[in-house]
């Protein structure tokens, strides 16, 4: 009886030392859960989508997800090391982007410095030792590389977009983090002074050197635990003196899309997520004809395709996104970037669209 008590104890003593580790972040509290809870999405204890929004279909169990992904795919993961090219972060005039692989990715703007949704530890986990792990040839590119960064902007705080240790490497050379409402509450419990965070709840925007912020609403989902939707997913509208970018971050398909297009475009690039899908979470991620479809909703002239390409979180071909979304580009007339690794887009000069993912 005594050995059982004690091993309940060591257990539970465990679970909770686990769960208060930092990489998890930390809930809002005061001012910032106030904000939170002002929304107009904010009901029932969380944040909700703009539209109904179920993270699985009511014919799919999670037995049948857990089964799908113990199954696998063979060509999940590519067979050789990808290839990629040594990132130019020299300043020049205009808009340069350098995409590092999923969501991660570098604006260069008239000599401003700009990293999205930076992730360059081997996986997206809590953990070093679980989740797959990044392929062969997508870590070459470390955080002591970067030049001083002027903003980290964060578009919300799941693994696979706010990971802890690279954001531990950028802290002490960014100058301000710009993020969604409620991220704010992790990058403070790892040593980020809440003075060079701002966060914006959807419709909210700020300006920092001459760059705007706008936040807008995306159809995804957040948290770090367990409880969900505690702080906003969100896409962000990015204004420079000459272009506009939209950067889309996580979100499945939805009239948002058609809206801000109407609203704020046309946009002269839109970077929306395209990968990492399934019929199992048919909503919360988009397929590859919605990718190029919500680009042609936000009138954009060119599209990147992002969120593939370094990790595998779902059981498609690790290429087939881009495969679709290049087919389906081609069949609207819309035009499509897709930069080896490494490699720079630069607005109105430059968009790479050699197909190294076949080889």
């Amino acid at each position: 009886m005594y050995i059982f008590l004690v091993l309940v104890i060591l257990i539970g003593g465990f679970t909770f030392w686990v769960i208060s580790l930092p990489v998890f972040g930390s809930l809002s509290e005061g001012t910032r859960l106030q904000r939170i809870k002002a929304l107009p999405n904010y009901k029932d204890g969380g944040l909700e989508n703009l539209s109904p929004t179920a993270m699985k279909p009511d014919n799919v169990s999670y037995l049948d997800m857990l089964i799908g992904m113990i199954k696998g795919n063979e060509h999940s993961s590519p067979k050789k090391m990808l290839p990629h090219v040594k990132p130019d972060f020299s300043t020049r005039d205009g808009v340069k982007l350098i995409w590092f692989g999923h969501s991660s990715y570098y604006l260069q703007v008239d000599g401003l410095n700009i990293l999205v949704d930076p992730v360059f530890s081997p996986r997206t986990s809590p953990f070093s030792f679980l989740g797959n792990k990044n392929y062969e040839g997508t870590d070459f590119v470390k955080t002591e590389d970067f030049p001083a960064l002027d903003v980290v902007l964060i578009t919300h705080d799941h693994y696979d977009h706010l990971d802890y240790q690279t954001i531990l490497r950028l802290k002490d050379k960014t100058k301000h983090f710009v993020t969604s409402l409620g991220v704010g509450a992790h990058l403070e419990r790892w040593g980020i002074p809440g003075d060079k965070i701002t966060e914006l709840a959807w419709g909210e925007a700020t300006e920092i050197a001459g760059l705007k912020f706008l936040a807008r609403p995306a159809r995804h989902f957040t948290g770090r635990l367990f409880k969900r939707n505690q702080s906003l997913w969100s896409a962000f509208i990015f204004q420079t003196p000459n272009h506009k970018l939209y950067l889309g971050g996580d979100s499945g398909y939805d009239t948002h899309f058609r809206e801000d297009g109407v609203k704020y475009g046309p946009f002269d690039l839109a970077i929306l997520e395209c990968g990492q899908y399934n019929v199992y979470w048919p909503l919360i991620h988009m397929f590859p004809e919605q990718t190029v479809q919500a680009a042609v909703d936000l009138k954009a002239k060119v599209l990147l395709p992002v969120h593939w390409g370094k990790f595998t979180l779902a059981m498609h071909d690790w290429n087939e996104p881009v495969i679709r979304a290049v087919k389906k580009a081609e069949e609207l007339n819309l035009k499509i970037s897709t930069p080896m690794l490494g490699e720079a887009i630069v607005l109105d000069e430059n968009y790479p669209l050699k197909k190294w993912y076949l080889d």
